[in-house]
């Protein structure tokens, strides 16, 4: 179901919804209750354009007939016996304000009234499509009231009886059935078309009352294609019941097709004229003028009747004006033409012969129109006067009538004009940005930050495995690919135990040196540089590599500082061997090695990060980290001397312990 406050915001034209909030405040303060019933429900539901209000009220309506008229309503007629207003509000809007009653019929065309409830009004109406109510009171305002399901006959485009003697009790609902069907092109449903031609052939229509009589004359001059409902219900043979002298050969065909015309070039530039009272004009156009009186006499509304009197005065009073000196300007005339009488312009346009009329009602349609197109939306836009603003539509509004008075010809007129309606430019926007020093200090912080924390992991892994005892099998699962693959070319080439032991010391000897002097160690760094060496990275994992050396001998230190220089040792196979032994994690010596100092626990550095800049101080800035580990297996994956290329895929480190008659080898093997 659609949103009827909606509908009602955005259906009805401003003039209606004035009309609605009068007639709302009216009620309120007579302490009753209103609805938007009839015809304006059923438009709204199903799309079409709502042309009359009908409005119930609980309570007398007649007695709001003098507060209406100092709203400005014009009473265009009353009916005691339903206790019903006809009005005429600004812009021509015709509201049908109706007290709430129920009907009965003791005989045909013989209605009996009695006021009852809003619910009871709703069940005495003609069809179920007509049958629904909005409230327009406090509190419940757009709450749509449907006891009969009308609103899914809407939707089928069908026309239901609400009784099913409905064309026997009030035979002027045949008429109204034929004439609803040629405005809506909807059909009657089965039943209901089998009643329609029951009570046609019964003859039922010579019961019709002198009131439905008038109203039904009246409606086709109300109707948006008067011609053609009037041969809709010519055909049936209604007309001869209303108005026999009333026929579709009366009328004047061609000029209501331009009458229509000119209509609706007027509606496109904001100009909403009501063509009943033209339309009726031209309707009757052929016909005698005693008939015409007669017709006349017999419409519903006086005050229609007045109005389509009316015509030719109030036209021949535009025409005055509009030619007057104080509308030659063509702002003063477009100003006249949106706020005059609709009704008065339709006709004094549709009939008038004089030149400077029609020049002027040319230069409305056609010529002022395309000044539309030169106002100056980009530079309104780029002087921030947007659709956003309240007052918009005034300046846009102004900068079209300057237009047409032939003014803002430049761009730097249109400029200057846009200037007292432009607002002030915003602020502008705040960008806090962090310097440049603190972004990279912040940087560093972060490599720092995981060293210590990787430092302290590598603490807490060698604090977990001392207590286990230092297995060789254990240990071996930690050491590093290279040196396994080392190990086992060694053993497979069968080099003499005695010259491993010599390497051995050999390598002793450099690690003391390098822990007691990093002067030489820098030395040894140049000279692998010059060499071709390729240059490691020079943040590296330092807590993977040392905590446990650092547990085990003070000459650890020196391999530590080693892994993180980007320098790689000469390529000889004692230093290697020694390299190997310093980064990887030693197993424990045997008892029959060479005593040694006792084992002091050195407390590895929480901050490693300083000892790895001091040393990369001097070399190039790395590319990308890389571990320690893998930089050093690198190392000993290169041919040096005697050894071989390690191969892919090395035996098991279980067969470098086969010969225990020298354990110091061994150990040095598995560094």
């Amino acid at each position: 179901m659609p949103d009827f406050v909606y509908l009602l915001e955005n259906r009805l034209s401003a003039d209606q919804r004035n009309a609605l909030s009068q007639l709302r405040a009216a009620a309120r303060d007579a302490g009753s209750i209103l609805f938007l019933t009839g015809d304006a429900v059923r438009d709204l539901t199903s799309g079409h354009a709502v042309r009359d209000l009908e409005l119930a009220i609980h309570g007398n309506a007649l007695k709001l007939k003098k507060p209406l008229e100092k709203m400005g309503g014009k009473v265009w007629g009353e009916e005691e016996a339903t206790r019903s207003l006809y009005l005429c509000f600004p812009g021509t809007v015709r509201v049908d304000l109706v007290s709430t009653h129920a009907v009965e019929y003791p005989k045909p065309g013989k209605p009996v009234y009695r006021f009852a409830s809003i619910q009871e009004d709703l069940r005495r109406r003609d069809f179920t499509v007509n049958s629904m109510a909005i409230s327009l009171n406090e509190g419940s305002y757009g709450l749509l009231m449907d006891p009969l399901n009308g609103a899914a006959d809407v939707e089928a485009r069908i026309l239901r009886l609400v009784s099913n003697y409905g064309f026997i009790e009030d035979p002027s609902l045949m008429i109204r059935a034929i004439r609803y069907r040629a405005r809506l092109s909807w059909e009657m449903d089965a039943r209901t078309q089998a009643r329609y031609d029951n009570a046609k052939t019964e003859g039922t229509i010579e019961f019709l009352s002198t009131h439905a009589r008038s109203q039904e004359l009246e409606q086709i001059g109300h109707e948006e294609e008067g011609l053609k409902v009037l041969r809709a219900l010519e055909a049936e043979g209604w007309m001869k019941v209303l108005f026999p002298a009333w026929t579709s050969a009366k009328a004047d065909e061609a000029k209501l097709t331009a009458l229509h015309d000119l209509a609706v070039e007027l509606l496109v530039q904001g100009v909403h004229p009501d063509m009943s009272a033209a339309q009726m004009q031209l309707l009757t156009a052929k016909m005698q003028s005693k008939d015409l009186s007669a017709l006349k006499k017999a419409l519903l509304r006086p005050g229609f009747v007045s109005e389509w009197n009316e015509l030719d005065r109030q036209a021949s009073g535009f025409a005055k004006v509009l030619l007057s000196k104080q509308n030659a300007k063509p702002s003063a005339s477009y100003k006249l033409f949106m706020s005059y009488d609709p009704e008065a312009i339709l006709w004094l346009g549709f009939t008038s012969k004089d030149k400077a009329v029609q020049e002027r009602f040319n230069q409305f349609l056609k010529v002022w129109p395309e000044f539309r197109q030169r106002i100056p939306y980009l530079l309104m836009q780029e002087m921030r006067i947007t659709p956003e603003l309240p007052s918009y539509s005034e300046v846009v509004q102004k900068i079209f009538l300057q237009l047409i008075d032939g003014h803002l010809t430049t761009p730097e007129q249109m400029r200057a004009f846009l200037e007292s309606f432009s607002p002030p430019a915003p602020p502008p926007q705040v960008t806090i940005k962090r310097t440049r020093a603190r972004r990279s200090e912040a940087r560093v912080k972060e490599p720092a930050f995981e060293e210590e924390s990787e430092a302290e992991e590598g603490m807490a892994a060698e604090e977990d495995l001392e207590p286990i005892g230092a297995d060789d099998e254990e240990l071996d699962m930690v050491l590093p690919k290279g040196a396994l693959a080392v190990d086992i070319e060694d053993e497979e080439e069968g080099e003499d135990e005695d010259d491993l032991e010599g390497e051995e010391e050999k390598a002793a000897g450099a690690g003391k040196k390098r822990g007691a002097a990093p002067a030489a160690e820098t030395k040894g760094q140049k000279a692998s540089a010059g060499k071709g060496a390729k240059p490691q990275t020079a943040k590296v994992e330092t807590a993977r590599v040392t905590p446990a050396a650092n547990a085990k001998s003070l000459p650890a230190a020196a391999p530590k500082t080693a892994a993180a220089k980007p320098a790689v040792a000469p390529m000889k196979a004692a230093p290697v061997v020694a390299q190997k032994a310093a980064a990887a994690k030693p197993a424990v010596a045997p008892t029959k090695a060479k005593p040694a100092a006792p084992k002091p626990r050195t407390v590895p550095t929480k901050k490693p990060t300083p000892i790895a800049a001091k040393t990369a101080k001097g070399s190039k800035p790395a590319a990308k980290p890389k571990p320690a580990a893998k930089a050093i297996a690198k190392i000993a994956a290169k041919p040096t001397g005697k050894l071989k290329p390690s191969r892919p895929h090395a035996k098991p480190a279980k067969k470098a312990h086969a010969k225990p008659s020298k354990p110091a080898a061994r150990v040095s093997k598995k560094r």
